[in-house]
């Protein structure tokens, strides 16, 4: 597609990845929407790139509704639409139902929600293009947080559904699925950055780049900024066994320093406390 002059709306705009996307955007020459439930970030972003902000939640049914009427007013009509915003909550089964509802609100029905309003217009047009930032955990999964790794194989599923259903009517689908990328949930990921190092680690303009040359291939689904991605992506679909017995192994190292961590904790608060 040409970059130049379409009209693209990013969620989840105002910090890391999808701030990285709407610049990089931005600078090809697109006519960039920023969405952030953060809407001093979304305004200063849109400010930066000389966008459009509209605050506010991608991910409800009304929000959702809102974010489109901003977005097609301002741009006319919309080309791309960037269903970046995701969020990681709950770990392990101590997960709670609302951390579950949430997941699945905001990594899945998000999406569903922004396709029922755009594709019968991208249909009727014959064209549209619709971008889900999966997660390299859509593809194969995240140790410590099911809700997070449920959900992106989801929104990963629902991508693929989408492109299947809609592709020979103009509808191209893409999923973009990062492995380890230098945000604010990486920093927050605990142990796991320890354990599985940051060698592989991308900055979010990495990603913005990766997307910008997905977005020039109509024929590419997968989007892996990340390329041994497909290569873990195939073993785990041809060799499960062999795939599960790896990831196991990493759960063991976590575990491990989890139990490091703890010990070394206990120790030195109790070095505190005979002084």
């Amino acid at each position: 597609m040409d970059i130049a002059g379409a009209g693209v709306v990013v969620t989840g705009a105002g910090h890391g990845i999808g701030a990285a996307m709407a610049r990089r955007l931005a600078a090809e020459g697109a006519r960039v929407v920023v969405n952030d439930l953060d809407a001093d970030a979304a305004g200063a972003v849109a400010a930066e790139v000389g966008g459009t902000a509209a605050p506010g939640d991608a991910a409800s049914e009304t929000g959702v509704a809102v974010l489109v009427e901003r977005a097609t007013a301002a741009l006319g009509e919309i080309d791309v639409f960037v269903a970046n915003a995701g969020i990681d909550r709950g770990r392990g089964l101590d997960a709670s139902e609302a951390d579950w509802a949430l997941s699945l609100e905001v990594n899945v029905m998000a999406h569903v929600r922004a396709a029922r309003l755009l594709v019968p217009g991208w249909v009727e047009r014959g064209r549209g293009r619709f971008v889900v930032t999966a997660s390299a955990a859509g593809l194969l999964t995240m140790l410590g947080s099911p809700t997070y790794s449920v959900t992106k194989h989801g929104a990963v599923a629902f991508a693929e559904w989408l492109s299947a259903t809609y592709g020979h009517r103009g509808v191209v689908v893409q999923a973009i699925c990062p492995q380890g990328v230098d945000t604010r949930m990486l920093h927050e990921a605990g142990p796991a950055q320890e354990v599985l190092g940051r060698e592989t680690v991308l900055t979010p303009e990495d990603v913005a780049a990766a997307l910008v040359d997905g977005l020039r291939d109509d024929t590419r689904f997968l989007v892996l900024p990340h390329p041994e991605v497909g290569d873990y992506y195939a073993l785990r679909a041809t060799q499960p066994d062999r795939w599960l017995g790896g990831m196991r192994k990493l759960q063991r190292r976590l575990d491990e320093y989890d139990a490091g961590t703890r010990d070394t904790t206990a120790h030195d608060a109790t070095t505190k406390e005979n002084h």
